[in-house]
């Protein structure tokens, strides 16, 4: 059900040097009913007074009642960006107005859906991220994989590296790659991958008849995956997509 509340400012620091996590909670203190993979929209206006909008996929790590007492967003920054100049602004307490849930980018429970390759690039992981306690759950009950690609251009843009890495060490069923773009870290990890996320896909070897992709992040790895994943066999209907563009 889509609802339209204000969420007040309880947290905001610095993921990466362009990146912002910011933690929200609603106003009227109320949980929020959401499936993770969903997003929120905040709705602000331009200097001019003219209202606009901006959408975020909620980042918070959700139970099986699928309510959130935080709302957790990752949130890019832009240079001379309208949101940028609104989140750098607001200070704890401070209120503005969303709306949500929106999307349908959700984890498939099919029983042909062995193993989930999870890919994405930039704040498009933070969905994977609120999807880590259904994710323990269908490993545990339903034996299902995971493995999770992660493409970033350094370790210092890798959001929420550690979170996925303590997650992938108390989980067999789940196997963390990041993938650097621009050379290893000061001390790479056995885990680690070079070059973009479509380069360590043969490693995967997607299976057509058991593996179900999902790609979130910057359109050019979403249209680049796509073809690859093609190129290695996984049918279209296996292959779902969520392209995240930055606005100003």
């Amino acid at each position: 059900m889509i609802e339209h509340f204000q969420v007040k400012l309880v947290e905001s620091y610095m993921l990466a040097p362009t990146v912002r996590h910011l933690a929200f909670e609603r106003a009227d203190g109320a949980p929020f009913a959401f499936v993770p993979g969903q997003f929120i929209q905040v709705h602000f206006h331009y200097d001019d007074g003219k209202p606009t909008k901006r959408s975020y996929s909620v980042g918070t790590p959700v139970d099986g009642s699928g309510k959130a007492q935080k709302l957790e967003l990752a949130v890019s920054y832009v240079d001379g960006g309208a949101a940028t100049k609104l989140f750098e602004k607001l200070q704890a307490g401070e209120a503005v107005d969303a709306s949500g849930p929106f999307g349908r980018f959700c984890l498939m429970d099919d029983d042909a859906n062995q193993r989930y390759l999870l890919i994405a690039t930039g704040t498009g992981v933070a969905p994977y991220r609120a999807m880590l306690p259904h994710i323990e759950k269908l490993i545990a009950e339903k034996a299902r994989r995971f493995v999770l690609l992660y493409g970033a251009r350094t370790e210092t843009e890798l959001l929420y590296g550690e979170e996925f890495e303590a997650f992938a060490k108390a989980h067999p069923g789940f196997v963390f790659h990041p993938c650097f773009s621009r050379g290893a870290r000061a001390t790479p990890r056995a885990h680690d991958r070079l070059g973009h996320v479509q380069d360590a896909l043969a490693e995967i070897a997607p299976d057509a008849e058991h593996d179900i992709a999902y790609l979130c992040g910057n359109p050019d790895m979403v249209d680049a995956t796509f073809t690859a994943l093609k190129e290695l066999g996984l049918p279209i209907k296996h292959i779902r997509r969520e392209k995240y563009v930055s606005s100003r």
